[in-house]
């Protein structure tokens, strides 16, 4: 039995009650890991979006899609990667929740191939990483400490393509606009003074 940290009282009691707890356990022998492989890393940095799991304090959760160009997730060693937080609505609903509990949940999606990866770990922020020059638009950098890395099976995952990237994401030599919400009068007098 592998000693990487995947079910807690109401899984086993929901696998007992099925009769998965042996297809469980042998799923977590067979595919979870606590290091990125090569092919983790190729995976991941190729991945132009990500959804990013959080909980505060109490325990509620928050969901959030990250999205940049492929490589803005990167993986920087065996056990840890790193990705920009970009300027946004000014909520801070993920980071915020980061600050007060750092168990995060990443889950990568090919739509096209189909393939998924989760990522479960503890989060850190940093406004001076050194990592922080190499992402265009960055205001901080997030790193990841990997608990558990496990691809999930696809076969649920509808098949898309996708169109064109966000005319806001940032990258080397390009200015994104800004949203048209922050125009408006209801938020013009609240934004940051670098947004005014």
């Amino acid at each position: 039995m592998s000693n990487i940290p995947m079910y807690h009282q109401g899984s086993r009691d929901l696998q007992d009650r099925f009769g998965s707890r042996n297809l469980a356990d042998r799923l977590v022998e067979v595919t979870a890991h606590d290091a990125f492989t090569e092919s983790d890393r190729r995976f991941i940095e190729s991945r132009p979006m990500f959804f990013l799991a959080t909980a505060d304090l109490e325990g509620r959760p928050d969901c959030s899609y990250k999205g940049g160009e492929p490589g803005f997730v990167r993986v920087v060693d065996e056990r840890t990667l790193a990705f920009p937080s970009y300027d946004g609505n000014g909520m801070f609903k993920s980071l915020g929740n980061v600050l007060v509990n750092p168990h995060v949940g990443l889950l990568f999606i090919d739509f096209e191939s189909p393939k998924r990866i989760r990522v479960n770990g503890r989060a850190s922020l940093d406004a001076n990483d050194p990592l922080l020059g190499e992402f265009a638009g960055a205001e901080l950098v997030v790193r990841v400490r990997a608990d558990a890395i496990f691809p999930n099976c696809p076969r649920y995952i509808h098949r898309m393509q996708m169109v064109e990237q966000s005319v806001y994401t940032p990258t080397e030599g390009h200015q994104p606009p800004d949203p048209a919400w922050k125009s408006d009068p209801d938020f013009r007098d609240v934004l940051p003074p670098k947004r005014r």
